[in-house]
């Protein structure tokens, strides 16, 4: 979890304090309401019709905040440590957070691939979710970066629409479910942590090659061969997949397609201490889509990641993954 900063605190507060609020005495979720209290806060007024005392220590709850003191991220990490209180509450399954210590090192891949990309870049996030991810990687971006974020979940979206005004961050979000057809303009990158399991709309499906010969088709699955169609020719895209991705029925396809339309990078294994069961780890997949002026590497970077507690370690880690990317790929 975020070391908290008073400022940041101070956001927190007002954020929980006022979602609490709204879901204590008017018909929000604990999520709506933290969404709603974004809005007020970037509106500068309470937006929401609810009863005088309601409202009342709504506008006292504002009063406290120094918005014009707080940096980008600072709001992010306040809107994430509340996102994550209220997940915990919330019975949907789609409800989790990409963790913060996971962002951080994927913005660290993504500005070693988009290092050359001084006139700025575009990056697409197939599954913005409440948009941590999304912002922190714009926030984190050495070269100017627009993005761009589908996500089916309202609540969540409207998360990542007030957190992201909130950051003044340059994010275009769709309200829409993004494996079905969209007229978009290809991006130069794709970052998505991927949603798991089966995809529930079979016509929708029959449009990909990763589709399943039989019965349901696997979102994970569809989505990696979205985000291929999506970037630019020797356009980067990290998704983060299950351990298992390899492991299931449906694997030998994906892996022939993953070779016909992609460089396989590399594969980086998250930490083990940052998962409960060892069946939920995660691991970062590096792909690269074919084009001219793509570089084969003569060896994938295949690595198991060591605890982002261990500093040494990780120190060490990054050292020999920039020798990769030097020897490699000439970044």
């Amino acid at each position: 979890m975020s070391v908290m900063n008073s400022k940041m605190e101070e956001l927190f507060v007002f954020l929980d304090k006022g979602a609490t609020l709204l879901e204590e005495h008017e018909s929000f979720t604990y999520l709506e309401g933290l969404a709603e209290m974004g809005e007020n806060l970037f509106q500068g007024e309470v937006v929401q019709v609810v009863i005088p005392e309601v409202k009342d220590r709504l506008y006292n709850l504002m009063r406290q905040v120094p918005l014009e003191e707080l940096t980008k991220e600072d709001i992010r990490k306040a809107f994430q440590l509340t996102v994550l209180k209220g997940m915990k509450g919330a019975t949907q399954p789609n409800h989790s957070m990409t963790p913060d210590a996971v962002c951080l090192f994927l913005s660290y891949l993504v500005n070693k691939v988009m290092a050359k990309s001084s006139q700025g870049y575009s990056v697409l996030d197939l599954a913005v979710g409440s948009g941590n991810l999304i912002t922190a990687l714009l926030n984190q971006s050495a070269n100017p970066a627009k993005g761009f974020g589908f996500e089916v979940d309202e609540t969540l979206l409207n998360l990542a629409f007030v957190s992201s005004n909130l950051q003044e961050i340059e994010l275009e979000l769709f309200h829409k479910d993004s494996l079905q057809p969209i007229e978009f303009p290809e991006v130069d990158l794709v970052v998505t942590d991927l949603p798991i399991g089966y995809y529930p709309h079979d016509q929708i499906a029959e449009d990909f090659q990763l589709k399943a010969d039989e019965g349901h088709s696997y979102s994970h699955h569809l989505m990696i061969e979205k985000g291929i169609d999506r970037v630019k020719e020797g356009g980067f895209l990290f998704y983060i997949v299950p351990n298992f991705l390899f492991e299931s029925e449906q694997a030998p396809k994906l892996h022939s397609y993953l070779k016909e339309q992609t460089t396989i990078h590399g594969l980086l294994q998250l930490p083990k201490t940052m998962f409960t069961a060892e069946n939920h780890g995660k691991s970062i997949l590096m792909l690269q889509k074919k084009g001219e002026n793509v570089i084969q590497p003569k060896q994938a970077l295949l690595a198991e990641l060591p605890s982002f507690g261990n500093k040494a370690a990780l120190t060490d880690m990054m050292d020999q993954i920039n020798k990769w990317f030097k020897t490699e790929l000439g970044l």
